[in-house]
C-alpha cells in the first residue's frame, strides 16, 4: 500500500497464461519396449503411493510464494526489485490462517520496508513543490515536515487495514490472484477485491478492512495535519485517493507474475 497522496495507474499487460498439463505429464506411460512378450511374466507392479501425498505437494506453496512446477505463474516478494508484494498469493497457493502476530508484522513489512522510505521521500519532494501545505513551509525544515506526515500516512493506512481490523474481523489481508481468464475478467476480479475478501476460514466476506480500515485511517492522519484540512470533505477525498490506489494495485498485482514473466523473463 503506497502513500495515500501518490495515485498510479499501473500498466498491465493483458498476455494470455500459458496453461500447463501437469497431470498429463506425470500420467503413467507404457512403452511399446515396456510391453512383455508372449510367455513373459508381466513385470512387477510398484505399490501405489498415498493419493493425498500428490495432493499435498500439487498445492504445497513454494519458498517464493508460488505453487511447485508453475513458475511461471508465481508472485515475487517484489516488484521490479523495489515495491514489496508480500500480500499477493500465488495463483492456487493454500496457504495457512495467519495469526495475530503475522497480521501485524505484514503490516510491519510494508510500512517500514526500504522503499517505503524511498518513496515517501519521492512523495514529500513533489508535496513541496506543489505547496499542498504552505503551513509546512519549504526548505529543509519544510521537506521534513512533508517527510514525516508521508511516513505517517504511510504506516497508519497499512496497519489499520492489514493488521488491526483484519484481526478484529477475523479477515484475511492478503491478495488471492485468480491468474486465468482474459484481461476484463481478471481486472474486474481484482477491483472487487476492494469489495470482497476472505475470512481467516477461507469464506467470502463484505472487506471490512479496506472500506472501514482506510476510513479510520483518513480521520487518524486528521489529527496530525493543519487545521483547515480536517474537514468532511478532506477526509473523504483522503478515504476515496487511497481506496482508489489500492484497487490500481491490485490490478498491478493480478499481472506482475505475467508481466515479470513475459517482459522481464522471471528477472525480478
Amino acid at each position: 500500500m503506497i502513500c495515500r497522496k501518490l495515485f498510479a495507474q499501473p500498466r498491465a499487460s493483458a498476455v494470455a497464461a500459458a496453461v500447463a498439463v501437469l497431470l498429463f505429464s506425470h500420467a503413467p506411460r507404457v512403452s511399446a519396449q515396456q510391453q512383455p512378450s508372449p510367455g513373459q511374466a508381466p513385470p512387477p507392479i510398484e505399490a501405489a503411493s498415498d493419493p493425498q501425498s500428490h495432493a499435498d505437494s500439487a498445492i504445497r506453496p513454494s519458498e517464493s510464494g508460488g505453487v511447485d512446477g508453475d513458475a511461471d505463474a508465481r508472485q515475487s516478494k517484489r516488484i521490479l526489485w523495489i515495491f514489496p508484494n508480500y500480500r499477493a498469493v500465488s495463483a492456487g497457493t493454500q496457504l495457512p490462517v495467519l495469526s495475530v502476530r503475522e497480521k501485524f508484522w505484514l503490516a510491519t513489512q510494508d510500512s517500514f520496508d526500504y522503499s517505503s522510505f524511498i518513496s515517501a521521500g519521492m512523495l514529500a519532494g513533489v508535496s513541496e513543490a506543489n505547496k499542498s501545505y504552505p503551513e509546512f513551509g519549504q526548505g529543509g525544515k519544510g521537506y521534513g515536515r512533508y517527510y514525516w506526515h508521508a511516513v505517517a500516512d504511510q504506516a497508519v493506512g497499512n496497519y489499520m487495514t492489514e493488521a488491526i481490523v483484519p484481526a478484529v474481523t477475523h479477515e484475511d489481508p492478503r491478495y488471492y490472484t485468480l491468474g486465468r481468464g482474459g484481461f476484463f475478467k481478471r481486472t474486474g476480479y481484482a477491483v472487487s477485491r476492494l469489495l470482497v475478501t476472505r475470512t481467516d476460514s477461507g469464506h467470502r466476506t463484505i472487506n471490512i478492512s479496506e472500506i472501514v480500515g482506510n476510513g479510520a485511517g483518513a480521520g487518524i492522519s486528521d489529527a496530525y495535519y493543519p487545521s483547515r484540512e480536517r474537514t468532511w470533505t478532506k477526509t473523504g477525498q483522503k478515504w476515496l485517493t487511497q481506496i482508489a490506489l489500492d484497487g490500481g494495485f491490485n490490478i498491478l498485482k493480478e499481472f506482475w507474475p505475467d508481466i515479470n514473466h513475459t517482459i522481464f523473463h522471471g528477472k525480478y
